[in-house]
């Protein structure tokens, strides 16, 4: 499969300004010119975790009352740049020498993550926030029950993480965008960079939320990270994989994507 399958900006323009109530499920929007490009995924109802693995049981089910939108790639260094330009955030991250534009940003704190989301929803005047764990893991099955959405295997070419088999992997991050999206249309779910979201860590399933929201009760100051990245190996991209890193922590292994309310 061809795996550089950049989207298209233009082709996407029409969809400025739509009313968040007019949206229907797959749709991309953007709340302003610059801002990052979100997909409308649909309410419905998931099994959530997996029976193997200690922090991904038990497997439950998890239902969204009503769509949601997300962020169609992880959140780039040009997003970030223009927190930085409107004097929302302190300073662009230092990006390890790959490059910045549209390859993810890294090396940001929880703290930072933070303040980038609270600007985005101010400057935009619409309901910004990371995502929980759940929505996550929702938009990154993308109605499958495979352990990545392509299958059980992680083959080559599909996903940037070790030994995955692209021109990045064990090395460096990649563009957003450069492998295929899953079926809801969002891109780097397995692999890229880990992506913090909004739950705190507990050690597994049990009592987590049934509606989707955030658990926000646990080991708060070690926020929940999927996904997997560039560095780490396949089975820590997989779609039910959890883990979690220190909110003081600058990594090059981590970034994030921006949830949103639709009114």
């Amino acid at each position: 499969m061809n795996r550089n399958l950049l989207f298209s900006g233009p082709l996407l323009a029409v969809l400025l300004f739509v009313p968040a109530w007019a949206m229907e499920p797959g749709e991309v929007f953007r709340d302003c010119e610059t801002c990052p490009e979100m997909v409308v995924v649909p309410a419905g109802s998931f099994i959530m975790g997996a029976e193997k693995g200690k922090h991904m049981k038990p497997p439950h089910k998890v239902t969204f009352a009503k769509p949601f939108a997300l962020g169609r790639t992880e959140v780039t260094f040009n997003d970030y740049a223009l927190c930085v330009e409107k004097g929302g955030c302190a300073e662009i991250p230092h990006d390890h020498k790959w490059g910045r534009d549209t390859r993810p940003v890294i090396n940001v704190t929880y703290a930072e993550i933070k303040t980038y989301v609270a600007w985005l929803a101010e400057f935009t005047g619409k309901p910004y926030r990371l995502p929980s764990e759940a929505e996550w893991e929702y938009a990154a099955r993308a109605g499958t029950s495979t352990r990545y959405w392509w299958g059980d295997k992680v083959g080559e070419g599909n996903a940037n993480c070790r030994d995955c088999g692209t021109e990045w992997s064990g090395f460096e991050s990649a563009p957003v965008a450069t492998f295929e999206p899953n079926p809801f249309g969002f891109y780097d779910m397995n692999g890229n960079v880990w992506e913090w979201v909004a739950d705190c860590w507990n050690k597994d399933h049990k009592k987590a939320p049934a509606d989707g929201s955030a658990r926000m009760t646990g080991q708060c100051n070690q926020p929940v990270t999927r996904g997997g990245s560039w560095y780490y190996f396949p089975k820590l991209a997989a779609s039910a994989y959890r883990y979690r890193n220190g909110v003081e922590v600058k990594s090059y292994n981590i970034g994030f994507r921006v949830a949103r309310d639709m009114e």
